[in-house]
């Protein structure tokens, strides 16, 4: 594709995550892309977003099917209910466009799976919606990861903890449209960092609990009271997560738990040669690392900046969402692989609905060798 042709987006699911997050970041990448066609089942949300991020010629749908016939559309995003992820996903690759879908990559395995063999038999890249890969202390994490400076990282924790933060628009809190609550929605972005910080794809048995303890006591909540007769999913989920190396992973998740230190989207790493632990506000560039190891017959802890540049990527002073969005751009136009591979959020889809699985049997889940053997360690 010419580095000097304009690509042409189609937005599918006009609501909350997409004008959150997609439709002001890929306004920060005009110089590479321009947003042409618009479709949501509520008309009113699509000409929204038209008259905001589109231009006079910019298209509205309500059926995405009737978009997807458009040829002149290169990529396409999911923004819908988790329940539709994998249909319209499915649907838009084979119809020729490249596809980035929010996360979670569907509402089970087996349609997640499906995605990555659509996109495999398509030849058009797949990538998922999991931002917080490109937050400044994610990305130095990451880098310490890769150079080996913890060692072998073998256990690990996965935070997406809040004390009271139940979204309370939308559809968050129907199962049958979301596939569950905390644990799917932000548990989900927990796992992806901590397994792309270990570069361990490779789940060999899984146990969860998942409570719903606490849906009549919306006190407090950050979005303002629920309705709790629609509180039809878990309120707090937590697993225990064993690798095929031994490497051992605990994740925590809620949307109201009583407790005071709540952290979302971070991780702890221990490894052999030392550790690591985020902290701060993870949102806009405010967290930071903290690294921990011994020398000179002591502790030493060593802290990054909260607020930093990722220096050794293009795009500085932009924020996780914007620089996700200028990746995966250039990963379309320069035809490179997008830093969120589909095969990785597969995996992650695989732990979460094993951990849902465990919770409603009270079985530990192991992990048939197929999926063990997905995903190679690089």
């Amino acid at each position: 594709m010419s580095e000097t042709k304009k690509v042409k987006i189609g937005i599918i699911g006009c609501g909350g995550i997409a004008f959150g997050k997609h439709l002001p970041s890929l306004a920060k990448v005009q110089d590479k892309a321009i947003m042409t066609a618009f479709c949501d089942i509520e008309l009113d949300r699509a000409e929204k977003a038209a008259k905001e991020y589109g231009s006079s010629e910019s298209k509205v749908y309500t059926d995405y099917k009737k978009l997807l016939e458009d040829p002149t559309i290169d990529i396409v995003h999911v923004c819908t209910p988790n329940v539709s992820h994998a249909e319209i996903t499915i649907a838009a690759l084979e119809a020729g466009n490249h596809v980035m879908c929010e996360k979670p990559m569907a509402i089970n395995s087996e349609e997640a799976k499906s995605m990555w063999e659509a996109a495999k038999r398509t030849g058009k890249k797949l990538t998922i919606g999991y931002q917080n890969r490109f937050r400044s202390d994610s990305m130095a994490l990451n880098e310490a990861c890769t150079a080996g400076d913890l060692g072998e990282v073998y256990m690990a924790k996965a935070h997406a903890v809040r004390r009271r933060g139940v979204p309370t628009w939308g559809v968050f809190m129907d199962k049958e449209k979301q596939g569950g609550g905390p644990l799917i929605d932000i548990g989900t972005h927990a796992l992806d960092l901590t397994l792309w910080m270990m570069n361990n794809y490779k789940p060999k048995m899984v146990v969860g609990s998942a409570f719903q303890k606490l849906k009549d006591k919306s006190e407090g909540n950050m979005f303002g009271p629920w309705d709790s007769s629609k509180f039809d999913v878990e309120d707090s989920a937590f697993g225990f997560i064993k690798m095929e190396n031994g490497a051992t992973i605990y994740l925590e998740t809620s949307w109201a738990l009583n407790m005071i230190n709540a952290k979302e989207a971070q991780v702890t790493l221990c490894g052999t040669e030392a550790g690591a632990e985020m902290f701060g506000e993870a949102w806009d560039n405010k967290g930071h690392v903290t690294f921990n190891s011994t020398k000179y017959g002591q502790f030493i802890e060593t802290n990054t900046s909260a607020g930093g540049g990722v220096a050794y990527y293009e795009g500085v002073g932009l924020n996780a969402g914007e620089l996700e969005a200028r990746q995966w751009i250039e990963a379309v136009i320069e035809d490179k692989e997008p830093l969120v591979k589909p095969e990785e959020a597969y995996i992650v889809t695989k732990i979460l609905e094993a951990i849902y699985e465990s919770a409603k049997t009270g079985k530990a889940i192991e992990f048939a060798e197929e999926s063990q053997n997905l995903i190679h360690a690089k």
